[in-house]
């Protein structure tokens, strides 16, 4: 089995590929250890020290470094949990979890709205940032302020404010007339 990685425009997150199905459908994040009981891949990456977050995609795997470790020490230790586990033949998710679109429901009077906002996340933002590693999903929408959860990469990436106001918000307000700003939530 040959992973390849790849750089993120976070300095603290690197993407795994393995070359398989990683999630056949939606996300997961894991964002500490204690969030990974559903899942034994993320378990076992959890195991390698220095490993503060993981992500994952439907054929990536993102992991989070801690400040006080270098890439250079713990990667190795990465690619052999990652690769042992798909020699292991255990699933990714364990037993009833399953990974979701990762948008929050919304019902009541702005509902075409978030709609059309979920739409164009998904059709426009969602494929491009997961190519850095990464998610964003809708969380709220009041009074015209869009409210995003970013997710992997994107999680704490120093450019995020930028793809978020300059980007993501931009191209909202452009198709969306209702939307007049959009904020990160952290979840």
């Amino acid at each position: 089995m040959f992973i390849q990685t790849e750089s993120t425009p976070n300095p603290a997150t690197l993407k795994f590929l393995p070359g398989q199905t990683v999630l056949e459908s939606g996300t997961a994040d894991f964002p500490s250890p204690d969030a990974a009981g559903t899942s034994p891949l993320a378990g076992r990456i959890f195991a390698v020290q220095g490993v503060s977050g993981v992500f994952f995609g439907t054929d990536f795997v993102t992991v989070t470094k801690g400040e006080t470790v270098e890439w250079d020490h713990i990667k190795p230790s990465i690619l052999g949990a990652i690769m042992e586990h798909y020699q292991s033949g255990q699933p990714v998710m364990a037993g009833e979890a399953q990974p979701g679109s990762g948008h929050a429901d919304h019902s009541g009077p702005d509902a075409e709205v978030v709609g059309q906002i979920k739409e164009l996340l998904d059709t426009r933002v969602r494929p491009a940032v997961a190519q850095d590693g990464g998610d964003i999903t809708f969380h709220g929408f009041e009074r015209g302020v869009v409210y995003l959860h970013m997710q992997g990469a994107c999680a704490g990436c120093p450019s995020s404010t930028l793809t978020l106001k300059m980007g993501i918000e931009n191209l909202l307000r452009h198709y969306i007339p209702e939307v007049t700003e959009v904020r990160p939530v952290a979840v």
